[in-house]
C-alpha cells in the first residue's frame, strides 16, 4: 500500500517532512526555534566528529557555537524523502570555518569547507527522536 491509497500514511509522510524541513530552515537563524521540533528524549549524534548529545540544551548550545564559527554559507539541497517514521535529507555545504566552534572539526579554523551532509530523521508523532549525521568533509582553500 502507498501513501496516495493511505491517508493516514500520506498525512504522516507530509507531517514529517514539514517538521524537518522547519528543522533545517530554522537551526542556523534561531537554535531556540528548532528545540519544539524535538521530543523530549531527542538524541543527536554525529558520529563522524563523535558528538552524541541527548538535551535540548545541548543541542541548542552546540548549535549556537557550530553556527557562529562559519561564514559564507551556501546551503545546494540534493535530496530529501520521508516514510511515516523516517526523513532523509541530503545537501552539500560550503562554508568557512572561522572559529573553534565546530567540535572536533577535521579542518582548521580559516578553511573554506565543502561538506556532504546525510541526515537522518527518526521521527515519533511528528517530532523528531533521533537526528543523525553524517558529514564528509572536504577542504577546498
Amino acid at each position: 500500500m502507498n501513501a496516495i491509497s493511505n491517508p493516514a500514511l500520506a498525512d504522516a509522510v507530509t507531517r514529517n517532512l514539514a517538521t524537518v524541513d522547519a528543522h533545517i530552515r530554522g537551526e542556523a537563524a534561531d537554535p531556540a526555534s528548532v528545540l519544539a521540533l524535538y521530543t523530549p528524549d531527542v538524541v543527536l549524534e554525529m558520529p563522524t566528529r563523535g558528538l552524541r548529545l541527548d538535551s535540548h540544551a545541548a543541542i541548542e548550545a552546540n548549535y549556537r557555537r557550530m553556527f557562529a564559527a562559519m561564514a559564507e554559507v551556501e546551503i545546494t539541497p540534493i535530496e530529501r524523502f520521508a516514510t511515516a517514521d523516517r526523513v532523509v535529507d541530503e545537501c552539500l555545504v560550503r562554508f568557512r570555518l572561522t572559529g573553534d566552534g565546530v567540535a572536533n572539526a577535521p579542518c582548521p579554523v580559516g578553511s573554506r569547507v565543502e561538506m556532504r551532509l546525510l541526515h537522518v530523521f527518526e521521527m515519533r508523532d511528528g517530532l523528531i527522536a533521533r537526528e543523525t549525521v553524517y558529514e564528509g568533509w572536504r577542504r577546498i582553500g
